[in-house]
């Protein structure tokens, strides 16, 4: 009874501890936002809508050789759309930059694996060369927030592998100053950087490319928007804690009724020997 109790509220607890994800907010709906200019070289995919404020140049975008493929998505340039995005992008920053640190760790991260939190580096940038795995832990909605004030470098070795329900949209790497992701590097998450974003020749990303003041620059690229998948089970599978904090106070609520239950059966016992 009274474990049953206690398992409830440590699981309630756990529930409620979890990180929250980082709010795009109009910013969402795009794969790749900049303040300054886009620049594109070769054929570039991009699966998400393509963003510009307060810039106006494009160079690459076609017709010709150079030439960018927009799914699911539309241009949007200095614009009151852009506008918006931008507006988001910045609030989205600061909240990832404002967070609690779960722990300080080394700037390479090729070869770990990392359960959801706020992680910073020790030498204020970060780098991927290998393999980094993040793992959910079964949680669909965990978040892992990626917070350096300097640089963030992903070499052409770079990979990024999901376990246990881990989803890339809810990746953020807030990057204080550029972000460069070398050719043939496959790049998970949201990069939110504080001045520009090179994504070199053939770099993949899943995620969003998003540079709040400077510029981004792309080279025969593959990027697709990162959409949370539904949740099987408790969550909702978009970030939000709400669905999993329902789930959970449910069985906190069954908890206290059996240990209600059990209080009354053992009053019933006494009153009998007595």
């Amino acid at each position: 009874m009274v474990a049953t109790l206690a398992a409830a509220l440590l699981i309630v607890s756990a529930a409620l501890a979890a990180e929250p994800t980082v709010l795009l907010g109009n910013a969402d709906p795009f794969a790749v936002l900049a303040g300054e200019t886009i620049t594109n070289t070769g054929a570039t995919t991009i699966t998400g809508s393509v963003g510009l404020d307060p810039g106006t140049a494009t160079p690459g975008f076609g017709p010709g050789a150079d030439n960018v493929t927009i799914i699911d998505g539309t241009l949007e340039v200095d614009n009151g759309t852009a506008l918006a995005a931008k507006a988001a992008l910045v609030t989205a920053y600061d909240d990832a930059a404002g967070r609690p640190i779960t722990a300080t760790i080394a700037t390479e991260l090729g070869g770990a694996t990392l359960v959801g939190g706020v992680y910073d580096s020790a030498s204020t940038t970060f780098e991927i060369s290998g393999t980094l795995t993040l793992d959910g832990e079964n949680d669909p909605n965990a978040v892992w927030i990626f917070d350096m004030d300097s640089t963030l470098l992903a070499t052409g070795s770079a990979n990024v592998v999901f376990i246990r329900a881990a989803q890339a949209c809810n990746v953020f790497w807030r990057v204080g100053s550029s972000a460069t992701i070398e050719p043939g590097a496959d790049f998970s998450g949201n990069i939110l950087a504080l001045t520009s974003i090179a994504l070199q020749t053939g770099a993949t990303v899943h995620g969003r490319a998003l540079a709040r003041n400077g510029e981004v620059t792309m080279d025969t690229n593959t990027i697709t928007r990162a959409v949370c998948l539904p949740a099987v089970g408790p969550g909702t599978g978009g970030g939000s804690t709400s669905g999993t904090e329902d789930a959970y106070l449910f069985i906190l609520a069954g908890g206290l009724f059996a240990a209600a239950i059990g209080v009354l059966a053992m009053r019933r016992r006494a009153s009998r020997s007595n």
